[in-house]
């Protein structure tokens, strides 16, 4: 009896062996041993001065520490607890303790690659900062990895002036919200350019939509010129750019752009078209300002007399500047009563002659002029009124210097 029931024991005590040496296997077999270069989600486990313990589903914890640990920046270290979930990188599967090394600034870095790529694949925008610049470009990061902006793919905006050298520009930038373009990445060479022209055309594309259909004609914005070519200006408005022409820039006559206007100058406008099929807008900036051309306009009537000289001969009239810097039209058929083929016939360049104001056509910003209708009986009537109305203000003029002449002795009379 005492055999059969040490027998037993010892037959059981085998069977708890084996079961104890199949439960080892079998969780052997369910735990995934890393791999060198794989990223994994592990669980912060212990937390240490020198070292952090995270569960990564192995039999023994996975370590961050040395290098490793230092290249955590400190205020993200500081926030890590017990619990917390952290993506980390395998950098040894075992050293010589034992121990799986692990990494969680470079599994973060993966990811950012991961990101970067996916973003280049796509072509969508990412919205970031300027960290910093060199002479050749600008320092945008993308998460956290360093990219960088050539100077030929920053926005028109941020290029340097002529008063200024890159160095000096870029670093006017330093803090400043940027969208970039991925396009290019190398990952073996830690390689990343970005683009903010292309970001930025993106956006245009779509804010142009939104703004074609707020605007109307009439309506006055606020912009910045964004660059000058030969027939006009491009400026921003709301984040679309529409076009000033060459001749809606000034009321003076220009040969280009860049006379009175320079990239990045705010400038008030009109919108005086939108093409809302082709996606284009019409700007003006002279039309808010006052027509320098009506000012010096503003003393002449229609039906005066002035004294102008003539200042070249065409087939169809002459031209005579009167004033400092106006000039006016004779019309071939208001150079004389008599019928004549050229108005060299009666009048040459450099001639003074009495002249009658016969039209101010201030759309087209013209004079129109009548030698032949000087001595005209249709303005007698309002040449004597004329005449008088210089009379009683070359009166009014002497009595008032009289008066201030009185003034002046009376008071000096009294002194």
């Amino acid at each position: 009896m005492e055999d059969n029931g040490a027998l037993m024991g010892q037959e059981a005590e085998m069977g708890e062996q084996q079961d104890f040496m199949e439960s080892l296997l079998q969780e052997s077999l369910s735990l995934e041993f890393p791999t060198q270069g794989e990223i994994r989600r592990g669980f912060v486990a212990t937390i240490r001065e020198n070292e952090i313990l995270v569960s990564i589903g192995t039999k023994s914890e996975g370590v961050i520490s040395g290098r490793e640990l230092e290249q955590i920046p400190a205020e993200e270290r500081a926030s890590f607890v017990v619990g917390q979930e952290i993506p980390v990188y395998v950098i040894l599967p075992e050293d010589q303790n034992g121990n799986v090394v692990l990494s969680y600034v470079r599994a973060r870095e993966e990811k950012d690659w991961d990101e970067v790529e996916t973003l280049l694949e796509s072509g969508e925008a990412y919205q970031s900062k300027v960290v910093g610049y060199n002479k050749g470009g600008l320092i945008v990061p993308v998460g956290g990895l360093r990219g960088f902006v050539p100077a030929s793919q920053i926005s028109l905006l941020r290029r340097p002036g002529a008063d200024e050298n890159p160095e000096q520009r870029y670093a006017k930038s330093i803090g400043d919200p940027m969208k970039v373009r991925v396009i290019e990445v190398d990952r073996a060479r830690r390689r990343l350019i970005l683009s903010e022209r292309l970001a930025l055309q993106e956006t245009r594309e779509t804010l142009k939509d939104r703004l074609l259909d707020e605007l109307a004609e009439g309506d006055v914005r606020t912009g910045r010129v964004t660059s000058l070519a030969d027939f006009g200006a491009f400026v921003n408005i709301d984040g679309a750019d529409g076009l000033v022409h060459l001749s809606e820039i000034s009321w003076e006559r220009i040969q280009h752009p860049n006379e009175v206007l320079k990239v990045g100058d705010e400038v008030n406008v009109r919108v005086i078209s939108v093409d809302r099929d082709r996606k284009r807008i019409g700007l003006s900036i002279r039309q808010l300002q006052q027509d320098p051309w009506l000012q010096k306009v503003g003393d002449l009537k229609e039906g005066m007399l002035i004294e102008g000289t003539v200042t070249h001969l065409t087939k169809f009239g002459a031209f005579a500047r009167i004033g400092d810097d106006l000039e006016g039209l004779i019309h071939v058929s208001e150079l004389s009563e008599q019928r004549i083929g050229h108005p060299k016939e009666v009048v040459k360049e450099g001639d003074v002659v009495t002249l009658r104001v016969i039209k101010i056509d201030p759309e087209r910003r013209r004079i129109g002029l009548s030698r032949r209708k000087v001595d005209s009986a249709a303005y007698a009537d309002l040449d004597w009124k004329m005449a008088l109305s210089n009379e009683v203000d070359r009166t009014l003029t002497d009595e008032t210097e009289e008066v201030e002449e009185l003034s002046t002795e009376t008071e000096s009379a009294a002194e």
